[in-house]
């Protein structure tokens, strides 16, 4: 007998109306063709194009004006390319030569699913039994280009959820780049990227063993101007490339968090950010801090990230490094145990892994934790984020891939102490696809990043078909009895007869 669940009767879906402006680019040649034309036209003509632009796309955005002008700020070197004075353009036309260079992008046109979830780090002014959650999302657009967004939710004391109303108006944050780079740890990962082994060797040996990003781009720059090979020239840009994926994001301060979108910055996250798990992370000391592991898609590699904030204003984002930092599914627990941090990985894209670290961005030594067992997991296992702690141990939600390719949810029970034993785990999937959940972008899949317990009730946002995202709960109680109940009948089929006893 599976379990009892409760679907919640809401469903967050996307909004093709969310979007952001960004940078639009050709090419050079075409650039120059089109500034030289913005040029050849009046004042009055400019400003005749620009002010009803500012008039209509100011209702769609905070601050276009800001936002042409950064734009047209990027095309600074080929201004001095034709010969032409930036510093005398008129307002008018900057702004106006900004707007060819930029386009609308609408985040979640496509999809909008994989949530995790974690407590708000504002709880005033809340009745008992209630909670203010925030809840990530992969938000998917044109070209399945995916990025992370964030709605804050009530759950109240009836378990009731309430998501907020997004804002009218979506920001990309500000990008920092003061990132101080370990020389070995970063091209080990220059190595696993596959980067030329001499353009590593050259570099690596003039660099400190520390060093900053202007710097590392000072000397790639030097270095490729001496080189006739264009295939040569594109190994350096690959180095900086990796050294972009090392950097800090700034929201403004006036953002409401529905405002916020993390959008692929680098170049080896330029095809998405996949599935961030989210986790509220308690120090030893009490302190948390938030964080949550990413998976940066370029179009044919996969890179493992971090992300931190304490606030969802200031993230810092760092790729992850070590043997146990590959694929896709890392998931952190929510606290050290014995004194280490431990990570769930799939470091095959078929069974759980798990490690322990002593630093937070280097994982190696994973060990086999988990291997499909049930019919309806026979393709793979993986996590569905980061485990959840218990009296009886930590709960962890899994994903099962099954016939047909459907995902569905399991969950699994690791000792407290020691998580690499596994006390339990359910012989039946907890969530299954019903008929209004099997159509979407990919028909037949259940997808989380993150459950949280409330009220007694493990709470479950999931992805439905990778399209939109649904919710339901399970009391908890009730999850770990069967859990332990399916442990034990595992245990009685597979103890072996004593050959004495015969």
């Amino acid at each position: 007998m599976r379990l009892s669940i409760e679907r919640k009767p809401i469903r967050v879906n996307p909004d093709p109306k969310r979007v952001i402006a960004r940078f639009f680019f050709n090419g050079n040649d075409r650039a120059k063709e089109v500034i030289e034309r913005v040029m050849d036209i009046s004042e009055e003509e400019a400003f005749g194009i620009i002010s009803p632009l500012l008039q209509e796309y100011s209702k769609r955005h905070r601050n276009i004006t800001r936002v042409l002008n950064r734009h047209c700020s990027k095309l600074k070197p080929l201004f001095s390319e034709l010969n032409i004075d930036f510093d005398t353009l008129t307002v008018y036309r900057k702004l106006l030569i900004g707007s060819y260079f930029t386009h609308e992008y609408s985040i979640e046109s496509a999809a909008f699913f994989n949530p995790s979830i974690v407590e708000d780090p504002d709880q005033t002014e809340l009745e008992d039994g209630q909670k203010r959650v925030i809840i990530s999302f992969r938000a998917v657009g044109e070209g399945h280009i995916s990025s992370i967004t964030f709605r804050r939710a009530l759950i109240d004391k009836q378990n009731n959820i309430t998501i907020q109303p997004s804002g009218s108006y979506i920001d990309e944050a500000e990008i920092v780049r003061n990132a101080v780079y370990n020389k070995k740890l970063f091209f080990d990962k220059a190595a696993i990227t596959q980067i030329n082994i001499d353009v590593i060797s050259e570099l690596e040996s003039k660099l400190d063993h520390h060093f900053e990003y202007a710097n590392l781009r000072r000397i790639i720059l030097d270095s490729q101007k001496l080189q006739e090979s264009d295939m040569k020239r594109l190994e350096y840009d690959k180095v900086l490339w990796l050294a972009d994926s090392y950097y800090e994001i700034v929201f403004s301060l006036d953002t409401d968090i529905s405002d916020r979108v993390i959008f692929p910055i680098s170049e080896y996250e330029r095809k998405g950010i996949e599935d961030a798990r989210f986790v509220k992370f308690i120090n030893e000391d009490g302190t948390y801090v938030y964080y949550a592991t990413y998976t940066a898609y370029d179009g044919s590699l996969i890179m493992p990230k971090l992300l931190q904030t304490t606030d969802f204003y200031n993230f810092k984002i760092m790729p992850l490094y070590g043997a146990g930092a590959q694929n896709k599914n890392l998931a952190l627990f929510p606290r050290k145990v014995n004194g280490k941090f431990v990570m769930i990985s799939r470091i095959d894209g078929c069974n759980n892994y798990i490690m322990y670290s002593d630093k937070i961005n280097i994982w190696e030594k994973p060990m086999l934790l988990q291997q499909p067992r049930f019919t309806w997991e026979f393709i793979q296992i993986g996590n569905c984020g980061s485990p959840i702690e218990t009296e009886e141990g930590w709960i962890m939600i899994t994903h099962g891939v099954g016939p047909m390719r459907r995902y569905v949810l399991g969950v699994s029970l690791l000792q407290l102490d020691d998580p690499t034993i596994e006390i339990g785990r359910l012989k039946e999937p907890l969530l299954i696809p019903n008929s209004d959940e099997r159509e979407g972008y990919v028909p037949n899949v259940l997808y989380s990043c993150g459950a949280i317990v409330h009220n007694d009730k493990l709470i479950i946002p999931y992805g439905v078909s990778d399209s939109s995202t649904a919710f339901a709960e399970v009391c908890l109680d009730e999850l770990l009895k069967k859990l332990k109940e399916d442990a034990a009948e595992h245990k009685a089929k597979n103890i072996k007869p004593d050959p004495k006893t015969f």
